[in-house]
């Protein structure tokens, strides 16, 4: 029997990307001490809050069809987060989805035709290869530079743009690598999308878990409203990536094209999941700040006990809960580096190289286990980083 095209531009190196992640999950269901550093999945519990008014709504009786573009109660507090950030957003820009990752994927399918091209700063999060790619677009990648500690570099986006660049696909705060676009590279962005016609389309996932710098949302950059598509969840900033709740902003028309994918598609996010989402968008929460500041806290933690291990070199994010590692002086592959991290000290992280070959020599690592286990996991990667460098010497001397 035969498949479709489509699942072989659904699969690929961002699939075989989390087979380590599976092998440690596997070790530490079989019972062995396994800590696991290889996914974005806060290790925080959802604010009660939130989860008692999923409860509420659910004895209340919402597990009914739901407004497939999202109730106007949640649409107009999300408008409002944006409002209170200086962002012009009105309920009719907003399409409700199951999860940002379902965002992301229909906004591609809506703007996107074979043959287009999407630029996309690479390292870049897995799962943009097959999103684009479903659609028959090609994924166009420039580099950010380990060097240059994975900054972007607008010249690179301009010198790429060709008569078929149909959108540019940016993420900041960045993942895998944790940093910012500034001001002013975000101003020089928009003017290039404004110049060549181009849909930009912005993943601020992260934006809530900033530690040093200011966020600049993409909707708001001046005479962007018409081109530009955000595409943001609750999944990171209140620890919900099992409740499966984010959402599109765009022009009313994409919003409209959205909602009739949408009606193929999901029918609409569940009604008690939107009502517990308006609740963590509404509600007094002390949580939100305490889960950022104890990122940063890991992060700093990170820094620390690495700083002495002239094996590796750490890139200190700005935001979110990853942090690149520079291993490129223990002589391994990214991948083998961390397959022996694995294999030899309990340990997983993701290869660089998942994420793109400007990330070749780099391991990424998750801040979402306590400190104490983190600085622990941290002492087992100096382990395994000095007994390769050790290694790589003693083969060449």
């Amino acid at each position: 029997m035969q498949f479709s095209r489509l699942t072989e531009r659904i699969a690929g190196e961002g699939a075989a990307a989390w087979d380590i992640h599976n092998r440690a999950l596997a070790r530490q269901a079989n019972g062995e001490d396994i800590t696991v550093l290889s996914v974005g999945d806060p290790d925080f519990d959802t604010p009660a809050p939130i989860v008692e008014g999923a409860v509420t709504s659910l004895r209340a009786g919402a597990t009914h069809y739901p407004d497939v573009q999202g109730k106007l109660a949640l649409r107009e507090a999300i408008a409002e987060r944006y409002q209170a950030r200086g962002v012009d957003v009105t309920p009719d820009r907003l399409i409700v989805m199951s999860g940002a990752q379902c965002g992301l994927y229909a906004t591609a399918q809506c703007l996107l035709d074979p043959g287009d091209e999407v630029i996309v700063p690479e390292p870049s999060y897995v799962t943009y290869e097959a999103v684009l790619q479903s659609t028959g677009a090609r994924m166009v990648h420039i580099p950010l530079r380990g060097d240059a500690g994975f900054r972007l570099d607008v010249a690179d986006l301009e010198a790429a743009i060709t008569p078929h660049t149909r959108a540019i696909l940016l993420n900041s705060p960045h993942n895998p690598t944790g940093q910012l676009i500034d001001a002013e590279a975000w101003a020089a962005i928009a003017a290039l999308c404004q110049r060549h016609d181009l849909w930009l389309i912005s993943d601020e996932v992260y934006a809530e878990l900033i530690f040093e710098g200011q966020h600049t949302c993409a909707a708001g950059l001046p005479d962007m409203a018409d081109r530009t598509v955000v595409v943001d969840s609750l999944s990171k900033s209140h620890a919900m990536t099992g409740w499966r709740l984010g959402w599109v902003l765009g022009p009313e028309a994409l919003i409209e094209h959205l909602g009739n994918l949408a009606l193929c598609m999901l029918y609409g996010c569940p009604d008690f999941i939107q009502d517990a989402a308006h609740d963590a968008l509404r509600l007094p929460l002390p949580e939100l700040d305490t889960m950022r500041e104890t990122y940063r806290g890991r992060r700093d933690a990170v820094v620390e006990t690495l700083a002495d291990c002239s094996a590796v070199r750490v890139i200190a994010p700005a935001a979110g809960m990853f942090l690149m590692i520079d291993i490129r002086a223990t002589g391994l592959s990214s991948q083998a580096f961390a397959d022996r991290l694995l294999d030899e000290q309990g340990v997983s992280v993701l290869s660089g190289e998942a994420f793109g070959p400007s990330a070749a020599g780099f391991v990424r690592l998750s801040l979402t286990v306590d400190e104490a286990r983190l600085r622990d996991a941290c002492q087992r990667l100096v382990r395994a980083a000095e007994d390769a460098h050790a290694d790589s010497l003693s083969t060449t001397a």
